[in-house]
């Protein structure tokens, strides 16, 4: 993977982290165990401290950055979807991001919060625990159910999962020319369906 020592500090990976080979990391960054970083991620400590906490997730084109002194912090199990970006903020334990959302300077999105895709989540902002917060700017629209919840937890294992896939499975290579008659699925030949949660 990218991975720059800047003014002496070096990036940290776990050893049971997965960082895809296309996420670049420079500076104080500290990815911790059980982490999903995905491809084309951008984790900029070159201002600030950047901070993946054990299972959290990642995933593609997500921006982590923040101001000088400051930390941007996902927390245990915290969950950031597709094109987020998160800028010298806190990600509670357990909370999820949406796509394409994005949180600014000193919001604290509370533990086991869900942010909806496209959200803009304005510097500063705070919220009750087991919130589900949308709009742009975002605010909090009702306490999250336990059922939702749980679908969220479902995702997050599925990323700690898909973790351990990425770190014995995962093979760079050539494509084919085309598809091979039958060509399996993913769920096939012993890989787990997408969408059920580990045992």
């Amino acid at each position: 993977m990218p991975c720059y020592r800047l003014d002496g500090l070096t990036p940290v990976v776990h050893p049971t982290a997965y960082v895809h080979p296309s996420a670049v990391l420079i500076g104080d960054v500290i990815v911790g165990p059980r982490c999903y970083v995905g491809p084309l991620a951008s984790l900029r400590g070159d201002f600030g401290r950047i901070v993946l906490e054990e299972g959290a997730n990642l995933q593609d084109t997500c921006v982590m950055h923040g101001f000088p002194g400051g930390d941007t912090v996902i927390e245990r199990n915290g969950h950031v979807g597709h094109g987020a970006v998160l800028h010298g903020c806190r990600v509670g334990e357990d909370a999820l991001i949406g796509m394409n959302a994005v949180v600014m300077d000193g919001a604290h999105v509370a533990p086991r919060c869900i942010v909806a895709a496209t959200a803009f989540v304005k510097a500063g902002f705070e919220c009750a625990e087991q919130s589900l917060v949308v709009g742009s700017p975002a605010q909090v629209k009702r306490p999250l159910t336990d059922q939702e919840l749980a679908w969220k937890q479902r995702g997050t294992a599925e990323y700690q999962h898909l973790t351990q896939r990425c770190m014995t499975a995962l093979v760079e290579c050539p494509p084919l020319t085309e598809a091979e008659q039958g060509r399996p699925r993913m769920g096939d030949s012993g890989i787990r369906p997408k969408g059920k949660a580990p045992a």
